[in-house]
């Protein structure tokens, strides 16, 4: 069986309690506390191993921020409601950024305040996400090929 596309997903939950309050119609509703539920889903492409470590600390030291907080009095929920669909919709863009730059690549982010609802972001049929992972293929291919001539090349100064 020939692999030609193989990709790594990777699947992490975190837990964050935090509080927030709804403004409807001008009026501020109670603050309240919700255990909220993120599960982001990363793909890495090829073969090479990739510890769940790298990414888990990474979503982990993103999230601290947000521990314990009342989520109306940083940014950007100081301007945005802070609602499930926007606080999702800014982690989403926030952690995208954060794993490209290790080699990842988001997949999709859910977010859940409560056991019953939850609001997913999905990078899947994108085509800027389809670049991506093209372009991350084709570096490996490189990688490769710049191994296998470098191994060549050392051979033949051996021989000599």
């Amino acid at each position: 069986m020939r692999k030609e596309k193989l990709y790594r997903e990777y699947r992490l939950k975190s837990y964050l309690n935090m509080n927030h309050y709804i403004t409807i119609n001008g009026k501020q509703g109670q603050t309240h506390p919700h255990t909220w539920e993120f599960i982001i889903t990363i793909i890495v492409s090829g073969t090479e191993f990739v510890e769940f470590r790298t990414f888990e600390s990474l979503i982990e030291g993103y999230l601290d921020q947000y521990q314990n907080q009342i989520l109306n009095t940083m940014k950007p929920f100081d301007l945005v409601v802070p609602t499930i669909e926007n606080v999702t919709d800014h982690f989403n863009e926030e952690l995208r950024s954060l794993l490209r730059e290790h080699g990842g690549e988001l997949i999709s982010v859910e977010g859940s305040e409560t056991p019953t609802r939850s609001y997913i972001v999905s990078h899947r049929n994108e085509p800027e996400f389809l670049e991506q992972i093209e372009k991350k293929q084709t570096e490996q291919i490189s990688g490769v090929v710049r191994y296998v001539v470098d191994q060549i090349m050392d051979d033949e100064d051996e021989e000599f």
